[in-house]
């Protein structure tokens, strides 16, 4: 298969929001005429890949999304996201030898400081873990540290309304056991949280951990919980309090201590990190502190004054950057929905193009919602790519068609049959034009949606992403009518068949059939 001459063009087609679900009433795709995709699957080797949960780097069980997706497909290898990064440091001991946590602690011994733990108290696993902190606690414990206090943001949208008591309480229970931490302040992610300049919500909890000033003291955190349950004003809304001892404040945050903020998403931990960070910080008067060891778990921001316990992960060689490499020309093409999703995401989260590729954004229709247009710009992305191939000018070419996407989250059901179609007949025209060039095409997806337009169990419209394994297709002359050794597919039905690898699969499949060498640190398997 692999001694003839390099095929031209390879493309990748990646037809977003195409899972593989069992056919049902929500499913758009098993709904819709897909002719042309369905004879690709039943003449050509096809299989199943892994788009969602730990297979692409992200929690168990979690939905697969269009970043992720495609920074797996374009880097080759499993790409860890931030909380299962976290959890994974932690289960391998890593997490008590990062330099910057021990950072933190020495400065704060040397400068005879406190260390404070600040973030959402919560186990949602959207913005922090509570784990994280109880690992952090633990760090503080075996480091013999003095000082340590914890400033707890109450989370009520990611969890339970009225679940901030549990934590408080699980909490004090740890510090009793590590013999280690006491709350100092407590805020509802409402005012600690915000992300939309908010300045004076931000303040008061800034106030409440800086100054030692709130609109009310308690001594016990969880009265402080309970009392304001009792005034129907729940975690997401909490007003922020100082817990006092003996009349004084617990803590506050004071020049030569440490901070390490917990939260490893960044949008929401921005603004209350400036407040502390920020020399010219001018959005409210307040009283800037020298010499404050500042660490954020993940990077919040390019360039703010803090250190980063856990920086973004590098991605030294994608796809894009060896056949770059190996002097090969290369085409990145979508509509505006999806363009950053085929140049910055494909690219290992690079913004400029490597040598040799060309990047074309056809403009999405300008639609209130694109279940009035469910064709978007398929059509003219399609021409842009035949044409393309016509003319012999690319080596390789990776597309995104957006359709079963973005008109699956309107949830819509006959607009994402429309959708799918659209694509289904749009593939046909690239594929047609691919054989004739002796090309070679890889058909996938980046996660599922319009395979589950309706949740089955409620009747309610689901907008979301799915869990569901995505096709991998390859097409070309020489394996019409083999399966290279895979699985049967029954009647084209892809939901039929086991999963057979993970998006990071892609990558060195390609390479295969483009006759280039796998770099080292590209660690996923050529499929076939």
């Amino acid at each position: 298969m692999m001694e003839s001459k390099r095929p031209k063009p390879a493309i990748l087609m990646i037809l977003d929001g195409w899972g593989a679900a069992p056919p049902s009433r929500s499913n758009a795709i098993s709904q819709a005429k897909t002719p042309n995709v369905t004879n690709l699957i039943k003449a050509y080797p096809s299989m199943t890949l892994q788009a969602s949960g730990e297979a692409v780097g992200l929690a168990w069980g979690e939905i697969g999304n269009s970043e992720v997706g495609h920074l797996n497909i374009g880097s080759g290898k499993l790409v860890y996201q931030n909380m299962p990064r976290i959890n994974k440091s932690i289960a391998n001991g890593s997490f008590f030898e990062n330099e910057k946590f021990l950072q933190a602690i020495e400065y704060a011994k040397k400068s005879k400081g406190a260390i404070h733990l600040m973030g959402l108290i919560s186990s949602g696993g959207v913005h922090s873990h509570i784990n994280h902190l109880f690992a952090l606690m633990e760090l503080c414990a075996r480091e013999k540290c003095k000082n340590v206090f914890i400033h707890g943001f109450l989370d009520g949208r990611d969890m339970p309304y009225n679940s901030g008591i549990d934590f408080v309480e699980k909490i004090q229970a740890k510090s009793e056991e590590l013999k280690i931490g006491k709350i100092a302040s407590l805020s509802g992610r409402f005012y600690a949280m915000d992300r939309d300049n908010h300045w004076e919500r931000v303040e008061l909890a800034f106030r409440a951990m800086v100054e030692g000033k709130a609109k009310e003291y308690f001594e016990d955190p969880s009265e402080a919980v309970r009392a304001s349950y009792e005034k129907k004003v729940y975690d997401e809304e909490f007003v922020p309090v100082v817990i006092t001892e003996g009349d004084k404040p617990v803590a506050t945050i004071e020049e030569g201590d440490a901070i390490i903020f917990f939260n490893f998403r960044a949008d929401r931990a921005r603004e209350i990190s400036k407040t502390l960070v920020l020399p010219g910080f001018e959005k409210f008067q307040r009283q800037y502190l020298k010499n404050l060891f500042f660490v954020a778990m993940t990077e919040y921001e390019k360039d703010l004054p803090l250190e980063v316990a856990f920086p973004p992960e590098t991605i030294e060689t994608p796809l894009a950057r060896v056949i770059s490499e190996a002097g090969l020309t290369q085409l990145h093409i979508a509509e505006t929905e999806k363009y950053a999703h085929v140049t910055f995401f494909f690219n290992g989260g690079r913004e400029e193009a490597f040598e040799g590729e060309e990047r074309v954004l056809v403009p999405s229709p300008r639609v209130a919602s694109y279940a009035e247009k469910p064709e978007m710009s398929a059509k003219e992305v399609t021409k842009k790519i035949t044409e393309a191939i016509m003319a012999d000018k690319f080596d390789f070419i990776v597309v995104n068609f957006a359709n079963g996407d973005m008109v699956g989250h309107t949830g819509d059901l006959k607009a994402t049959i429309k959708a799918v179609e659209t694509v289904d007949s749009c593939v046909k025209k690239i594929i047609d034009v691919v054989l004739a060039k002796g090309g070679v095409a890889f058909i996938t997806a980046d996660h599922g949606n319009a395979e589950e337009i309706v949740n089955l169990q409620s009747g309610e419209i689901d907008k979301e992403h799915s869990t569901y394994p995505v096709p991998f297709i390859v097409i070309s002359k020489d394996l019409e009518g083999k399966n290279a050794g895979l699985p049967e597919v029954p009647g084209g039905d892809l939901s039929l068949v086991q999963p057979s690898g993970l998006l990071s699969d892609i990558a060195p499949t390609i390479l295969k059939f483009l006759q280039l060498e796998q770099p080292k640190d590209m660690t996923g398997k050529s499929l076939l």
